[in-house]
């Protein structure tokens, strides 16, 4: 009873499978549609996700790089043999559910001992009238043998089926693999190029503070001001140049992992980083939610990988049921090679096998139980997939909503304080205000530049992260 309790578990859970996806990917759709449409520029049939990424991505240093790469990167030339791997397990699979056939040549040589029972029994008989046995006796062969499993349960072809599944399935992950190298390229050229800005941004005021610093020593010498406006000075220079190699270090990172992803070894990345804060962010399609799950390859892959699991269980039951093989062969024997294509050396048979387990199922039962859990755990990981796909989309629109408002008023904030510095320099030199207020001033400019420039960098990572959340970047 135990064993028939734990067999209508397994069958429920099958039966309750498909509907439990269908359910799921209805709810999710539903979801999909509340997505605030603030965020979406266009509900359009068309999207970005179906532009070429040398569309979306029109920086020609950038588009180079992404070139390299897809022709150079080894971790995708690594996937690229892993799906010719499943394409001949196709083949495989296909062979196993057609006839085999095998030719062959055979030949031999056999005595007996006179004082053996053969022996004796083959001195007194002739191998035909007047002509004694040869000694040795010679067994020469020529024939074609064939053997046949008949799929009576479909057992083999589900299982090319699944290969197939899995065949699809890899291409899926390869396109997938392509999208996340093309944004991971994207996203570091972008870093470069803040990184690159950040560095000019703290060279501009490196040489306003040396200035003001100049001026400073000059009011000093006139007895204008102490040495103390002197030591704040130039201790803000200081602090001010000793950013450079922080920045610098992080530009030679980011130059070495874009030279590892496109296979190359270290070298200079041409980039175009003088206009990096007017790169424009382009009106953004993402079209209506329920092509979500049309456009992301990791979705498509788990889709793929969860038909194919279920076809791994229909093997699995198939092994409780009979098989069927049917065996054939047909050739010439004789003893002699002279006789070898005679009529009367002709042999040939025919046999057929019916099995089925009867004693001892454990590993049967075992491999079935198993296929089960990967199934359920295929639907896991799809339901999964879709959850992560839906929320990437919802986090990059939003992230692209709020640091464009953030880059807005972040730039009309160095506008102010740009004014400022000049307004503070131009008091301090006539003696109408404090030289805090002068350092304070630039303090906060500079500040305020830095961080413009990296709200600009995480504005066009976002515009990267939404392509790959959307599953462009492959085409």
């Amino acid at each position: 009873m135990k064993t028939n309790f734990k067999y209508y578990q397994i069958i429920l859970g099958a039966a309750l499978l498909y509907s439990s996806c269908t359910s799921f990917k209805d709810s999710v759709r539903e979801a999909q549609t509340e997505i605030p449409e603030t965020y979406i520029q266009s509900t359009d049939s068309v999207n970005i996700a179906d532009l070429n990424w040398r569309e979306y991505f029109k920086d020609d240093y950038l588009i180079a790089l992404i070139d390299t790469a897809l022709h150079n990167n080894q971790e995708l030339n690594i996937m690229l043999q892993e799906i010719e791997i499943s394409k001949y397990e196709i083949l495989a699979r296909k062979g196993e559910y057609l006839p085999s056939v095998n030719a062959g040549v055979g030949l031999g040589m056999e005595k007996e001992g006179r004082y053996t029972r053969h022996g004796a029994v083959d001195e007194q008989l002739d191998i035909r009238e007047g002509h004694e046995f040869p000694d040795p006796l010679g067994d020469f062969e020529i024939g074609a043998y064939g053997s046949w499993e008949v799929d009576i349960w479909r057992k083999l072809r589900n299982a090319k089926d699944a290969a197939v599944s899995r065949y699809l399935a890899g291409v899926e992950g390869n396109k997938f693999m392509i999208t996340n190298l093309v944004a991971e390229i994207a996203e570091t050229y972008y870093e470069l190029m803040a990184y690159d800005n950040l560095l000019q941004t703290i060279n501009q005021n490196v040489d306003i503070q040396s200035n003001a610093l100049r001026i400073v020593k000059l009011q000093k010498e006139s007895a204008k001001v102490s040495q103390l406006a002197v030591n704040r000075f130039e201790a803000q220079l200081l602090k001010t140049t000793n950013l450079q190699y922080e920045i610098k270090q992080k530009i030679v990172e980011a130059e070495n992992r874009l030279n590892y992803l496109t296979a190359r070894f270290p070298q200079s990345i041409d980039r175009g980083s003088a206009a990096f804060l007017d790169i424009p962010l382009d009106s953004l399609q993402v079209g209506v939610p329920a092509q979500l799950l049309a456009n992301r390859p990791d979705l498509r892959q788990a889709e793929l990988e969860l038909a194919a699991s279920k076809l791994d269980v229909k093997v699995a039951k198939a092994n409780f049921y009979p098989s069927l093989d049917i065996r054939a062969g047909v050739g010439f024997n004789a003893y002699n090679p002279k006789f070898l294509l005679n009529p009367y050396s002709i042999l040939f048979n025919l046999a057929g096998d019916m099995v089925a387990p009867l004693i001892n199922k454990n590993g049967i039962k075992a491999a079935y139980y198993t296929a089960n859990a990967l199934q359920l755990q295929a639907v896991f990981h799809y339901e999964q997939a879709i959850l992560k796909a839906h929320v990437d989309v919802m986090n990059q629109l939003a992230r692209i909503e709020n640091y464009s408002r953030s880059f807005e008023v972040k730039s009309s904030e160095v506008e102010i304080l740009n004014q400022s510095v000049n307004i503070a320099s131009n008091l301090f030199n006539s003696a109408r205000a404090d030289y805090v207020e002068v350092l304070l001033t630039q303090e906060e400019t500079l500040e305020a530049k830095l961080e413009l420039i990296e709200v600009k960098g995480k504005l066009l990572q976002s515009k990267v992260n939404l392509y790959r959340a959307l599953g462009g970047g492959w085409k």
